[in-house]
């Protein structure tokens, strides 16, 4: 299976992927930290309405065998989470950059967006 690593997102060492649109930005998981889970069956974001600083666990994804906590990559409040998960897990699976999207934070005014961010692709998958 070939692999999708878009290049209008930033990854992080823990294979979570932020992207910036305006002040707000989108969080999920890679296409490689989806396909090395497997088929997700529930996501549970409790944090919806909090500030964490980034590397904080903002949730869990579970599989089949296992749950896989979530990390925040920037400092920000949670806004919202992808309400479509609740009832479509597979989402994760199926678009992860896309409809699979975890949750929507407001960064706060110093986050860093530079470290420990990768820029690339490949430097995650070295991690």
């Amino acid at each position: 299976m070939i692999m999708n690593f878009p290049t209008n997102v930033k990854y992080t060492k823990e294979h979570e992927w932020i992207r910036l649109e305006g002040d707000v930005a989108y969080v999920g998981i890679t296409d490689y930290a989806q396909e090395q889970l497997g088929d997700i069956v529930f996501v549970d974001i409790p944090t919806e309405g909090e500030t964490l600083a980034a590397d904080e666990v903002f949730g869990t994804i579970e599989v089949v065998k296992t749950i896989s906590d979530l990390f925040l990559p920037v400092t920000g409040e949670i806004l919202e989470q992808n309400e479509a998960l609740a009832d479509q897990p597979e989402l994760v699976n199926q678009d992860p950059y896309g409809e699979g999207w975890l949750i929507k934070i407001k960064p706060t005014a110093d986050a860093d967006f530079d470290i420990p961010m990768m820029t690339n692709i490949m430097q995650c998958l070295r991690m």
